[in-house]
C-alpha cells in the first residue's frame, strides 16, 4: 500500500468513526478516535525518534494503531496495543489487516491495568488514550518496563481536565522527566526522559 494509499483509508477510516460516534449514544460503542493532527505528531515522533518498542493503551478500531505501526515499520519497531471491548479489538485486526501492518501489532484484549501488569516490556514510548481514572496505576506498573531514553504520552488533556489530573499528577512527580502539554487536538501530554 503506497503512502497517499494509507491516507486516504485513515482518513475514510476517521470519517467513519465521526459517524458512528454521532450515531451511537452508549460510550461503549463509540470509536472515539484521536484527533487527525494528534495521530499525525504522534506518529511524526515515533518516526524521528526511530522508537522500537510503542505500547499503545486503548485500540478502539486501530485508527491511532495504525499509525503508530507505520510510524514504527520505518524503524524496525513494534506495536503492543490493548483495548477492552472485543468487537473494537476485532475490527482493528481487520484495519489492520487491509493496510497491511498487522504483523507490526500485537493485540491483546482485556482490561488495560490486568494487560500491562503481564506485560515484561521494555518500551521506549508508552501512548495513554483509553479510560484516564485507571491511567496512573498502568503508568505505575509500567515504570520498571521503561527503557532510560522513553516518550510517554497522553491524550485528553484539554478535553478531560479532571478525568486526567490524577494521571498528570503522579507524572510531575517521575524524576528527570521533562514534561509539556501541546494544544492540539484534545491536549496532548508529552513526557521524555533521556538517557544519559
Amino acid at each position: 500500500m503506497t503512502h497517499d494509499d494509507l491516507f486516504t483509508f485513515l482518513n475514510e477510516l476517521y470519517e467513519e468513526g465521526q459517524r458512528n460516534d454521532a450515531r451511537e449514544q452508549e460510550r461503549s460503542k463509540k470509536m472515539l478516535n484521536l484527533e487527525p493532527e494528534t495521530a499525525h505528531f504522534v506518529s511524526i515522533l515515533v518516526r524521528s525518534s526511530k522508537r522500537q518498542q510503542i505500547l499503545e493503551i486503548g485500540t478502539s478500531n486501530g485508527y491511532s494503531t495504525i499509525w503508530l505501526a507505520w510510524a514504527a515499520q520505518a524503524s524496525g519497531g513494534r506495536v503492543t496495543s490493548v483495548e477492552r471491548n472485543p468487537q473494537k479489538s476485532a475490527l482493528a485486526r481487520e484495519n489492520l489487516s487491509k493496510v497491511g501492518l498487522l504483523h507490526m501489532v500485537d493485540l491483546l484484549c482485556g482490561e488495560a491495568t490486568e494487560q500491562v501488569a503481564q506485560l515484561s516490556g521494555p518500551f521506549d514510548c508508552v501512548f495513554f488514550d483509553a479510560d484516564r481514572r485507571s491511567a496512573p496505576q498502568q503508568l505505575h506498573l509500567l515504570l520498571p518496563r521503561l527503557t532510560p531514553d522513553v516518550f510517554i504520552l497522553a491524550d485528553n488533556v484539554l478535553s478531560h481536565p479532571d478525568e486526567i489530573a490524577d494521571y498528570l499528577a503522579e507524572l510531575a512527580k517521575l524524576p528527570r522527566f521533562e514534561r509539556l502539554t501541546l494544544p492540539i487536538g484534545k491536549g496532548l501530554s508529552v513526557a521524555y526522559r533521556q538517557s544519559y
